[in-house]
């Protein structure tokens, strides 16, 4: 499969760097088509990697992944082009998290919407599935790395995006039984406000290697 990945950071490397290693043809994009970052990445990455602008990667993606920082990510998807994205599975990897104020970081956006709604809402015709913001960027691509078993969400107004996004979960090693679908995309609400524990649990435990477990 052809996959944008929008962002040069620590998360949209990881994705991109997994996409290629399961044989998909990746174009990460970012704000110019020369980024030193996404050069960085094509050059480690292999003949299946190759690098553009947001519009130029979101026009070779099948399906697209946001990785970008949550404050810039409208921004970066108007970027990349609402035609460029119609009729495409988006997954939104991204975290309102609004570093104004310092550490710990607060939501600009929560409870009563999300940042993925307001994606949702900014481009229509994008099917936008939200999966994967409640993990370590490695924990993303790896999940053995946290022992034992534990869970990865998905939510989204499409069902045919979610499956979509469903079987790349398990391609990158999430077993089916461990990914939870939470309904449409208000989900996101929850699974973006948890960031405000996870990052709790980070300092407490000194490592980004952490997932949970749901008994019931």
């Amino acid at each position: 499969m052809r996959i944008g990945v929008l962002g040069t950071g620590m998360v949209g490397r990881a994705i991109a760097g997994k996409l290629v290693s399961l044989g998909h043809e990746v174009m990460m994009g970012s704000r110019s088509a020369d980024n030193e970052q996404a050069a960085e990445w094509v050059a480690s990455a292999g003949a299946n990697a190759s690098q553009g602008t947001f519009a130029d990667a979101a026009t070779f993606g099948e399906l697209v992944f946001n990785c970008t920082a949550g404050a810039a990510s409208v921004e970066a998807l108007r970027s990349a082009g609402a035609q460029n994205l119609a009729g495409k599975t988006l997954v939104d990897v991204s975290n309102p998290l609004d570093f104004s104020q310092g550490m710990p970081p607060s939501l600009f956006v929560c409870s009563t919407d999300s940042l993925a709604e307001q994606i949702q809402r900014a481009f229509p015709e994008a099917r936008v599935v939200k999966s994967l913001n409640t993990v370590n960027c490695e924990v993303m691509v790896e999940p053995s790395k946290v022992p034992g078993e534990h869970e990865v969400f998905v939510c989204g107004d499409d069902a045919d995006a979610k499956q979509q996004v469903v079987e790349l979960l398990q391609s990158f090693g999430w077993p089916a039984e461990r990914i939870i679908d939470l309904g449409d995309l208000t989900g996101a609400r929850g699974t973006e406000a948890y960031l405000l524990l996870w990052l709790r649990l980070w300092g407490a435990l000194q490592t980004g290697y952490l997932n949970i477990r749901i008994l019931h």
